[in-house]
């Protein structure tokens, strides 16, 4: 029981960390048509990984929105999310799955969560509500973080969508041009 109660801790801890506030998240300011299809790009991959809460928080409460006339189908998915958090998203993934004796590996735990939701779906009948509801909100995402600009944006290097490209490699650079300006500082051709 301590072991659960730590793990909540800990998942409480990091959620906290990567929590972006409302007032940052809704800054109509910050809203501009992007300049090209680049700057779109640009803008949907450093968004996603900068408000990822926020819009996890948003998914679920669309779907929640969607199934809260189907009460059934709304305890179902919420016993399917708790399993999907406590088998997946807040165990240590040092620690491997053990029932009954038997340690089961993280593919298999994935593969039957991902079962258990498409069982879920199939059986409370609710699947193309579901999967409109996960439409509508991944538009609404995908819209969001296409307009919102990224210019005010604080990001560590570590939470950059391009960290590992701009890293070049396992080595940590201080640079954030790469490998290039360290391979130019050195004076190699």
């Amino acid at each position: 029981m301590s072991t659960l109660i730590s793990s909540l801790k800990e998942t409480a801890q990091s959620l906290t960390a990567i929590h972006r506030p409302w007032r940052e998240f809704l800054d109509i300011t910050a809203v501009d048509l992007p300049s090209s299809f680049s700057d779109v790009t640009t803008r949907i991959a450093q968004n996603l990984t900068h408000f990822r809460l926020n819009y996890t928080v948003i998914l679920l409460l669309i779907l929640f929105l969607s199934l809260i006339y189907h009460p059934l189908s709304l305890l179902t998915f919420l016993v399917i999310l708790l399993a999907w958090f406590f088998l997946y998203f807040a165990r240590d993934r040092e620690e491997p799955v053990v029932i009954f004796g038997l340690t089961i590996d993280e593919r298999l735990v994935i593969a039957a969560l991902f079962g258990l939701t498409v069982a879920g779906l199939v059986l409370t009948g609710v699947w193309l509500n579901v999967l409109a509801a996960v439409a509508i909100g991944a538009s609404m995402v995908i819209l969001h973080a296409a307009l919102r600009s990224t210019d005010d944006l604080v990001m560590d290097d570590l939470e950059s969508p391009y960290g590992h490209v701009l890293a070049g490699g396992d080595e940590e650079l201080d640079s954030p041009r790469g490998d290039y300006s360290v391979w130019i500082a050195k004076g190699e051709s």
